[in-house]
Formats: structure tokens, sequence, C-alpha cells
């Protein structure tokens, strides 16, 4: 058996995450609705006349998307690589999805991910340039 590389899992659980905003950003277009209306009015702008949180939504999906699936231009680069900037900008996707009424979802999806990846990053894991791959380990016995 081998061992369990978290980043590939916390990758996996971001995806998941970030496909399900995508797909809550563009239902929130046609069913607008906040969904922390039931305690307070005051974020019912957020979503009509103008689609602000609709937007931000599936901004930030697409953005969770390219980054840990990754696109070509991004794979291999600083921030596809860090898991520290991972951990300062997915709080920000899954508040902006916990607003929505329909990315609820997604936000527990991203929070799970933030601690498999804070899980990573504090056994030292490292995210390889090349997507999908295991991280090279010298062999032993060899210099």
């Amino acid at each position: 058996m081998g061992r369990l590389i978290k980043n590939h899992w916390a990758r996996l659980i971001v995806l998941t995450a970030a496909a399900y905003q995508v797909g809550a950003g563009v239902h929130g277009f046609f069913w607008p609705k906040v969904f922390w209306d039931f305690l307070t009015k005051n974020l019912n702008g957020a979503v009509t006349p103008v689609p602000v949180l609709q937007i931000l939504n599936v901004i930030f999906g697409l953005i969770g998307l390219a980054w840990e699936w990754p696109l070509k231009p991004l794979a291999g680069t600083f921030p596809h690589r860090s898991i520290e900037i991972r951990l300062l900008v997915y709080p920000l996707s899954a508040l902006v999805a916990a607003l929505l009424y329909q990315g609820t979802n997604p936000a527990i999806y991203y929070l799970v991910g933030m601690v498999v990846y804070f899980w990573a990053y504090s056994e030292g894991e490292t995210v390889c340039a090349e997507p999908w791959t295991l991280p090279k380990r010298p062999r032993p016995g060899k210099v």
C-alpha cells in the first residue's frame, strides 16, 4: 500500500467544489436568492437587479477549475505549485459560494478541501510542476 498524497485528494475535492460552484452561479441567474435572507434582507441587492454574486460565483468557480485541472499556461507556474496561495484564495471562494443559496454545498466542499490542503501543507507535501505526477524521491544508496 502506498501513502495518501493529500494534495491530490484535496485537488479532487476542490475540483468538485469549483464545478459545483459554476453550476450554482448559473442556476442563480434564473432563481436569484441569498442564502442568509432568512436573517436579513440587506444582501438581496447582491443578487437582484444586477447579478453580482452569481457572476462572482461563476468567475471563482472557473478560476478554481483552471487552477486545479490545470490549464496548460498555468501548469508548473508558482501559483499552481503553491499550497499557501490556495489557502489564501479558497476561503474567498467559499465565502462567495456560501452567500448564494445554491452555493452552500460548494462552500462546504471548499472547507473540506482547505482542511486537506492544510494537512498536506503541514506534512510538507509539495505540488509537482507537472500535474498529477508523484514527487521524485532520491533512491536509497544512490548519490
